[in-house]
Protein backbone atom coordinates (compact mmCIF):
# COMPACT_ATOMS: atom_id res chain seq x y z
CA UNK A 1 0.00 0.00 0.00
CA UNK A 2 1.32 3.31 -1.16
CA UNK A 3 2.02 5.82 1.62
CA UNK A 4 2.24 9.80 1.88
CA UNK A 5 4.09 12.50 3.61
CA UNK A 6 2.43 15.15 5.61
CA UNK A 7 3.41 17.48 2.32
CA UNK A 8 1.91 14.91 -0.52
CA UNK A 9 -1.01 15.01 1.34
CA UNK A 10 -1.47 18.49 1.68
CA UNK A 11 -0.77 18.83 -1.93
CA UNK A 12 -3.22 16.25 -2.79
CA UNK A 13 -6.04 17.43 -0.46
CA UNK A 14 -5.62 21.52 -1.99
CA UNK A 15 -4.08 22.54 1.37
CA UNK A 16 -0.93 23.89 3.30
CA UNK A 17 1.89 21.46 4.84
CA UNK A 18 0.66 23.03 7.90
CA UNK A 19 -3.06 22.77 7.80
CA UNK A 20 -2.36 18.95 6.54
CA UNK A 21 -0.31 18.78 10.16
CA UNK A 22 -2.68 20.52 12.57
CA UNK A 23 -5.18 18.00 11.07
CA UNK A 24 -2.88 14.79 11.89
CA UNK A 25 -1.98 16.47 15.41
CA UNK A 26 -5.35 16.68 15.94
CA UNK A 27 -6.38 12.90 14.95
CA UNK A 28 -8.32 13.90 12.23
CA UNK A 29 -5.84 11.86 9.83
CA UNK A 30 -4.38 8.64 11.04
CA UNK A 31 -0.52 8.43 10.48
CA UNK A 32 2.28 6.48 11.53
CA UNK A 33 5.82 6.63 11.68
CA UNK A 34 8.34 4.86 8.83
CA UNK A 35 12.12 4.05 10.03
CA UNK A 36 13.19 7.47 9.86
CA UNK A 37 10.60 8.95 11.72
CA UNK A 38 8.89 10.32 9.20
CA UNK A 39 5.19 11.03 9.52
CA UNK A 40 2.96 9.15 6.68
CA UNK A 41 -0.79 8.57 5.92
CA UNK A 42 -1.71 5.38 4.26
CA UNK A 43 -3.33 5.78 1.13
CA UNK A 44 -6.48 4.24 1.74
CA UNK A 45 -6.80 6.36 4.85
CA UNK A 46 -6.19 9.58 3.05
CA UNK A 47 -8.66 8.48 -0.25
CA UNK A 48 -11.23 7.78 3.07
CA UNK A 49 -10.45 11.34 4.60
CA UNK A 50 -10.18 13.14 0.77
CA UNK A 51 -13.65 12.24 0.31
CA UNK A 52 -15.15 13.38 3.40
CA UNK A 53 -13.53 16.67 3.28
CA UNK A 54 -14.95 16.98 0.07
CA UNK A 55 -18.13 16.79 1.79
CA UNK A 56 -17.83 19.07 4.28
CA UNK A 57 -16.59 21.60 2.26
CA UNK A 58 -13.78 22.28 4.42
CA UNK A 59 -10.62 22.26 1.61
CA UNK A 60 -9.20 25.38 1.02
CA UNK A 61 -10.00 27.40 -2.71
CA UNK A 62 -6.49 28.31 -3.12
CA UNK A 63 -5.84 26.13 -6.08
CA UNK A 64 -7.01 27.94 -9.32
CA UNK A 65 -8.47 26.05 -12.20
CA UNK A 66 -9.42 28.26 -14.77
CA UNK A 67 -8.96 26.34 -18.29
CA UNK A 68 -10.46 23.21 -19.50
CA UNK A 69 -7.39 22.09 -20.36
CA UNK A 70 -6.56 21.18 -16.70
CA UNK A 71 -4.54 18.89 -14.54
CA UNK A 72 -6.11 17.41 -11.14
CA UNK A 73 -3.84 15.71 -9.14
CA UNK A 74 -5.37 13.43 -6.70
CA UNK A 75 -5.97 10.28 -4.88
CA UNK A 76 -8.00 7.67 -6.03
CA UNK A 77 -11.14 7.37 -4.17
CA UNK A 78 -13.27 4.31 -6.00
CA UNK A 79 -12.58 1.48 -8.41
CA UNK A 80 -15.89 0.43 -10.21
CA UNK A 81 -14.49 -2.30 -12.46
CA UNK A 82 -17.14 -3.86 -15.13
CA UNK A 83 -16.17 -6.96 -17.92
CA UNK A 84 -15.48 -4.50 -20.31
CA UNK A 85 -15.69 -0.72 -18.66
CA UNK A 86 -14.76 0.78 -15.84
CA UNK A 87 -15.31 3.90 -13.40
CA UNK A 88 -12.35 5.49 -11.52
CA UNK A 89 -13.58 8.51 -8.76
CA UNK A 90 -10.56 10.36 -8.53
CA UNK A 91 -10.53 13.36 -5.55
CA UNK A 92 -8.12 16.45 -6.04
CA UNK A 93 -8.45 18.49 -3.43
CA UNK A 94 -12.48 20.27 -3.32
CA UNK A 95 -12.73 18.59 -6.77
CA UNK A 96 -14.40 15.11 -7.38
CA UNK A 97 -13.59 13.86 -10.94
CA UNK A 98 -15.15 10.26 -12.28
CA UNK A 99 -13.65 8.69 -15.31
CA UNK A 100 -15.27 6.27 -17.76
CA UNK A 101 -12.49 4.36 -19.35
CA UNK A 102 -11.66 0.50 -19.89
CA UNK A 103 -10.94 -2.34 -17.76
CA UNK A 104 -7.98 -3.08 -19.81
CA UNK A 105 -6.77 0.83 -19.00
CA UNK A 106 -7.41 0.69 -15.58
CA UNK A 107 -5.38 -2.76 -14.79
CA UNK A 108 -2.52 -1.39 -17.17
CA UNK A 109 -1.79 1.59 -15.10
CA UNK A 110 -2.17 -0.65 -12.20
CA UNK A 111 -4.76 1.87 -10.68
CA UNK A 112 -5.69 1.21 -7.09
CA UNK A 113 -8.00 3.00 -4.37
CA UNK A 114 -5.09 5.43 -2.19
CA UNK A 115 -2.82 5.56 -5.33
CA UNK A 116 -1.92 8.94 -6.56
CA UNK A 117 -3.58 10.52 -10.07
CA UNK A 118 -3.73 12.87 -12.22
CA UNK A 119 -7.43 13.42 -14.11
CA UNK A 120 -6.49 15.81 -16.88
CA UNK A 121 -9.40 17.73 -18.68
CA UNK A 122 -9.57 18.56 -22.35
CA UNK A 123 -13.09 19.75 -23.17
CA UNK A 124 -15.64 16.81 -22.32
CA UNK A 125 -12.94 14.17 -22.06
CA UNK A 126 -11.25 13.16 -18.59
CA UNK A 127 -7.57 11.36 -19.00
CA UNK A 128 -6.20 9.52 -16.18
CA UNK A 129 -2.60 9.41 -15.63
CA UNK A 130 -1.08 7.31 -13.11
CA UNK A 131 1.40 9.32 -10.68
Amino acid sequence: MQSYTIGQAARLLGVSPDTARRWADAGRMATHRDDSGRRLIDGRDLAAFSVELAKAGGAEEDTPYTSVRNAFPGIVTAIKLGDVAAQVEIQAGPHRLVSLLTREAVEELGLEVGMEATARVKSTNVHIDRA
